[in-house]
């Protein structure tokens, strides 16, 4: 796996009153890991927005293992599954730390587009972010 990891700490705004996180957390956590992937590869999304393109999410996935709890540190194992020059699929895996027990593992699926949500093949319309994706892939 290319995969970059990302670790943080469950915070308690992230739990219901059994301090246990709440399911939708586990999506906000994928961005983040989606997020420091980029950055660790050399193109922050930052970078990419200003070249003027756009990874919308058009289906996310996340199937739960068992649960992450307040103050645990979490492992949020992120990489590149798939690319094609119009679209890209990010998979997930998060552990906790202290044990490695596998929590919850899930996908998303991103268009790309330009900056008016209009779908772009990369290919095409940026060869130098087409190669960026691909090397991702490696």
């Amino acid at each position: 796996m290319n995969g970059v990891d990302t670790r943080i700490r469950v915070r308690y705004q992230e739990t219901d009153n059994m301090g246990v996180v709440h399911h939708s957390n586990y999506i906000v956590w994928f961005e983040i890991g989606r997020s420091e992937f980029l950055r660790a590869k050399g193109a922050s999304y930052r970078h990419i927005e200003e070249k003027g393109w756009m990874l919308p999410v058009i289906e996310a996935r996340c199937f739960y293992k068992q649960p992450a709890r307040y103050d645990d540190m979490i492992v949020i194992r992120s990489r590149l599954r798939e690319f094609k020059g119009a679209r890209l699929i990010m998979e997930y895996r998060i552990f906790r730390d202290e044990d490695d027990t596998l929590l919850a593992e899930g996908y998303t699926v991103h268009a790309i587009t330009d900056a008016h949500l209009k779908p772009v093949n990369l290919k095409k319309a940026d060869p130098e972010m087409y190669k960026f994706f691909n090397m991702c892939l490696g």
